[in-house]
């Protein structure tokens, strides 16, 4: 019998070619892609779920309260970790973090290495990166002790072993001893480093008493708990733990700093805080229910698709039925030929997947998998969906074509009846809802990145080139040297530039009552040119200036707008001549600066201060012109060699730096819009077949109207009318809905767009116009047949 049922299948399928390859078509391009959705979903879900002690693991973040604000850090203090663990048993192991940029030579190979990172000795031991070369125990235990990943590895030393070679590090050539090689870490961690380097070299070598420093806040901190502990009830033991070693600093400074744990599992998904890479959980849930939409979709096509098929085959259940054929037989015969062509969907999935997987890596800016078949339950799953699909979808299909009265069929008056024709509206309703809901959410994701691209950002990003100079030597002749070029419009030298970070500062500055108020302030260190090159605003009071070397350099202060509303100034002006203290220097403020956007537009502006601080800046900013741009950039690779000859010529446009902090939104639009276009295009399919089983119903009724004249025009606009009734219905559906979840995806943005009336009024044009398309292709075939072909049975 089951032979019997798939040989009818086949030869069914065989027979209607153009059908079976829309069908299977629809299929396996939603199931191909709710497949790399899943993929996708299951890995952003897994980032560090590959370590063994995941379930002990906790980060230590901070809370900071001042008597201007509470600051939520993912930072610690360097001494928290070292003083937690011997008073608390419960804490079995800690590890500190701190990623940072080192100039790495070798012989004559150097490179400046911005994916390094500080590690304590525990590292390998409390995290499951793979060393494949060395001792774990004792890897990252001496000072100037130095890990390489595989790949890094191998640009220093070939195929040659590292282990006890020795390298140069920083600025300073301080020799380093390679310790180890590890595997090169997975892309679902939160923890990425192309090499690390013991922390001792920090705190006994670099800077002895870092330790000791409670207010020093530089440091990410891991705590490895001991099973059975309970994470809350140690973070309530913290507030006696931090009274006892701080308690007097903290009241004299006015900055109470309150230790919490993260699980680590939990970080990248759910914090609030940021780290090294953070994901959205909002996306994950919008993913998912693209998933869910585009496989409901193609399911729905399915089933449109076959009962719309079902009047041809009307007459041959009928005479099966005459034969004796019994009900439930007939039922497993359709629900066997749905299921047969679920498995070729799901052959023709496998291979599209494993085509089209390199570029959804790309299209997704990680590598989600290496391969389809690197975790074989996947394809398992795939498998078992691809049945589960075909036998819901053939269910109701099955049902209608076996509940086919045979007296009636075999007279020529077949109808599925009035049920029937309400099913197949309301799952087109649901698809064009579904359709209708994306193309709104792509329009406002398309919306708000071009907003974030073009917003005035308060400074001039354009044409200017950054050079890391790791404080060089050579730094300040460099910038003198290519000022004088003619491509040159300027050079100014920072310690950061806008969207590269900033430094936090223990801050008290004169309020407008006429008190000292603490606070902990984005600090830039700049010198005379950086507001100049920058094009940053002055509202009130002056830049900084070489006319006033002596007291700018030492005494001089420039805050933002944010940060005159901080300490109560009703406008620019009466901030000025006020008094500060930071990091050792006093002096007043010389200006307020316009607010511009030295973060993301994610984040609001927060109130930032600037002081020439000439021995802390390490990066050059370069004002270039358009004109001969690569000439330009020759000479001034050629003065870097000649000024900074110790550090590799490396250099990166701002514009493209900053805009990379989009990046994780910038995908999800292309993921986002892919995808929506898919579900639109598996839409239209189901919309044709509809259009197809309407118009053969009426096919009498058209070849009627057209010997008493009606134009083709007429009949066109017949066949269309009920359909655009539909996707009316489907908009008014979908509006509310998609402005609900795009008003909560918007929400993360501290800077976004209103949701405008054009957005909907737009996708529901657009709509329209691709179910005219669909549905005009089928009714102007029906009205272009000859009447006498459709009436000569009657």
């Amino acid at each position: 019998m089951l032979k019997n049922h798939f040989k009818i299948a086949l030869r069914n399928l065989w027979k209607h070619k153009v059908f079976s390859f829309i069908n299977i078509t629809g299929l396996s391009v939603g199931i191909t892609a709710c497949f790399f959705i899943f993929m996708y979903v299951a890995f952003e879900l897994s980032y560090d779920k590959f370590h063994t002690k995941v379930d002990n693991i906790y980060r230590l973040v901070t809370d900071i309260k001042t008597p201007s604000e509470t600051i939520n850090t993912d930072a610690t203090s360097w001494a928290f970790a070292p003083n937690l663990k011997p008073e608390f048993p419960e804490i079995e192991a800690f590890v500190r973090v701190q990623r940072s940029g080192y100039l790495i030579r070798k012989d004559n190979i150097k490179f400046q290495e911005d994916n390094a990172m500080l590690a304590d000795s525990n590292f390998f031991k409390v995290f499951d990166f793979k060393l494949l070369k060395g001792d774990v125990n004792t890897a990252l235990t001496a000072p100037a002790s130095i890990v390489f990943s595989e790949t890094t590895a191998k640009k220093y030393f070939g195929d040659a072993d590292p282990i006890g070679k020795t390298v140069l590090m920083s600025g300073d050539a301080v020799p380093a001893v390679v310790t180890g090689v590890m595997k090169d870490m997975p892309g679902n961690s939160q923890i990425h480093a192309d090499l690390l380097i013991s922390m001792t070299s920090l705190t006994q070598k670099f800077r002895p008493d870092i330790d000791k420093q409670w207010g020093n806040y530089g440091a990410n901190t891991y705590l490895l708990l001991k099973p059975g502990s309970n994470y809350k009830a140690l973070e309530a033991k913290f507030p006696p733990f931090m009274e006892k070693h701080n308690g007097k600093d903290a009241r004299e400074s006015k900055m109470f700093a309150k230790l919490l744990l993260e699980p680590m599992k939990d970080v990248y998904l759910h914090t609030t805080r940021g780290g090294q890479e953070v994901g959205s959980m909002s996306n994950v849930y919008i993913f998912s229910i693209v998933a869910v939409f585009i496989l409901l979709i193609a399911c729905i096509n399915f089933i449109n698709l076959t009962t719309a098929r079902s009047v041809e085959r009307a007459k041959e259940v009928g005479i099966r039925k005459v034969v004796g054929a019994a009900k439930g037989e007939l039922a497993a015969q359709f629900i066997g030929e749905s299921v047969v062509l679920c498995m070729i969907a799901f052959f023709i999935t496998i291979a599209l997947s494993a085509l089209l997987l390199p570029l959804f890596n790309q299209l997704a800016g990680k590598t989600v998998s290496e391969g389809i078949f690197t975790t074989p339950g996947y394809i398992a799953g795939l498998f078992g969906l691809s049945v589960v699909i075909g036998l819901l979808a053939g269910v109701y299909p099955a049902l209608v074509l076996s509940s086919f009265r045979p007296v009636s069929v075999l007279k020529g008056r077949f109808s599925t009846g009035t049920k029937g024709n309400i099913l197949r509206k309301t799952l087109v309703v649901a698809q064009f809802s579904i359709s209708i809901a994306l193309i709104i959410g792509t329009i406002v994701v398309y919306d708000q990145m071009n907003y974030m691209r073009n917003q005035d950002l308060g400074f001039s990003k354009d044409q200017t080139l950054v050079l890391e100079t790791d404080n060089d030597p050579g730094q300040d002749a460099f910038r003198q040297a290519i000022s004088g070029l003619p491509g040159v419009k300027g050079a100014t030298l920072s310690s950061s530039v806008p969207g590269g970070g900033e430094n936090g500062a223990y801050s008290e500055i004169e309020n407008s009552k006429g008190d000292l108020q603490v606070a902990n302030l984005a600090l830039y260190f700049v010198d005379f040119d950086y507001i100049k090159n920058y094009g940053i605003k002055i509202l009130a009071g002056r830049p900084f200036s070489r006319d006033f070397m002596n007291t700018d350099t030492a005494q001089a202060m420039i805050i933002n707008e944010e940060a005159a509303k901080l300490f109560g100034y009703a406008t620019p002006e009466k901030a000025i001549g006020r008094r500060f203290k930071q990091w050792g220097r006093e002096g007043k403020i010389v200006g307020v600066m316009k607010n511009f956007h030295y973060r993301s537009l994610q984040e609001k502006i927060d109130p930032l201060t600037m002081r020439v601080e000439m021995k802390a800046l390490n990066k050059v900013s370069v004002k270039l012109s358009a004109a001969n741009l690569p000439s330009t950039l020759s000479q001034i690779e050629s003065k870097w060699k000649q000024y900074v000859p110790n550090k590799p010529y490396t250099y990166y446009f701002l514009d493209e730096f900053f805009d990379r902090q989009y990046r994780s939104e910038q995908r999800f639009g292309k993921l986002f819009f892919n995808f929506a276009i898919l579900a639109i295009a598996i839409s239209c399919l189901g919309l044709l077949g509809l259009a197809s089983y309407a118009t053969y119903q009426r096919t009498r009724e058209i070849g009627i109207r057209k010997v008493l004249g009606a134009s083709t025009t007429g009949i066109v606009n017949m066949l269309s009318i009920d359909f655009m009734k539909l996707v009316i219905i489907s908009f008014l559906i979908a509006t509310p809905i998609a402005w609900y979840f795009m008003h909560k995806w918007l929400a993360d943005f501290a800077y976004r767009i209103e949701i405008q009336w054009w957005v909907f009024a737009l996708a529901g044009t657009l709509a329209v116009v691709v179910a005219l398309t669909t549905i005009s292709f089928q009714a102007i075939r029906a009205a272009l047949t000859n009447p006498v072909k459709s009436l000569r049975s009657e």
